[in-house]
């Protein structure tokens, strides 16, 4: 079946973010290789000073993602309300599974988690978010809630920051459940208000350690994807800890979505 006017549209912008953000990766790769090529040339005026410095040692972990330049740090995140447009029609998921990349800034270093989105399983859900991520919708947003005790989760997609933003539009029913509550590492889900099933919206977690959460009375949480890459950085934001150190709360290093592709 041919693709609907509304399906090429989406297509059309999705494409064009996408290349828009490949941009964007690339030049910053291309200023911080110029910082590098600096320091490089500075410690060879110098003597070499520099390179036992650039050597790691067997017990240093070696960062994985991009760090941002000498005195540079994490854009602020977003507290303002963002409005998400009209909910997109299921069929926008297209009954297949998409990849989305999801970079986020800690402590100036910016990592990438993969995810893999069941549009099949859950439609509305996925149709959803690469509606809003394809829209910039999630861009310059804080993962607001950490929880540290009970349950393990990274809550996301809040451009308020505050647990009770959204797009302008909700929508349920809870589907794609697990029946017995377990959510396993590496979990995607979409976060609602408690007994609302049809109150989900653009908040989501990421679920860092195998956790059972209880059904209420409007079900379980309807799991949209799974993390394929990338769950080390949500297990070594959750290993820091809330900003209060309580076992809900924010983490205590502001967690930055920069910017969120799906293909």
């Amino acid at each position: 079946m041919a693709p609907s006017k509304r399906e090429r549209e989406y297509a059309r912008k999705r494409e064009a973010k996408f290349a828009a953000r490949r941009r964007a990766k690339q030049e910053r790769r291309r200023r911080i290789g110029i910082v590098v090529a600096i320091v490089a040339i500075l410690g060879l005026v110098g003597g070499g000073a520099l390179v036992a410095g650039l050597t790691a040692s067997e017990d240093a972990p070696v960062a994985s993602g991009v760090e941002t330049p000498a005195g540079a740090a994490c854009p602020l995140g977003s507290t303002e309300a963002r409005d998400g447009g009209e909910l997109p029609d299921p069929s926008v998921a297209e009954d297949r599974s998409w990849t989305a990349s999801l970079d986020l800034c800690v402590d100036g270093v910016t990592e990438t988690v993969e995810l893999e989105l069941a549009g099949a399983d859950a439609p509305q859900a996925v149709a959803s978010f690469v509606a809003l991520a394809d829209q910039g919708y999630f861009d310059g947003t804080q993962c607001h809630r950490l929880t540290t005790q009970g349950i393990y989760v990274l809550q996301c997609g809040d451009p308020t920051a505050t647990g009770t933003g959204g797009p302008g539009y909700s929508f349920g029913p809870v589907e794609n459940a697990p029946a017995d509550d377990v959510y396993p590492a590496g979990t995607l889900a979409m976060a609602r208000r408690g007994g609302d099933a049809a109150s989900m919206g653009s908040q989501f977690f990421l679920v860092y350690e195998d956790s059972t959460i209880p059904s209420d009375a409007a079900g379980g949480y309807k799991v949209f994807g799974t993390v394929t890459s990338g769950l080390d950085l949500i297990q070594a934001v959750a290993d820091a800890g809330t900003a209060d150190g309580a076992g809900d709360g924010s983490p205590v290093s502001p967690v930055i979505i920069e910017g969120v592709e799906t293909q």
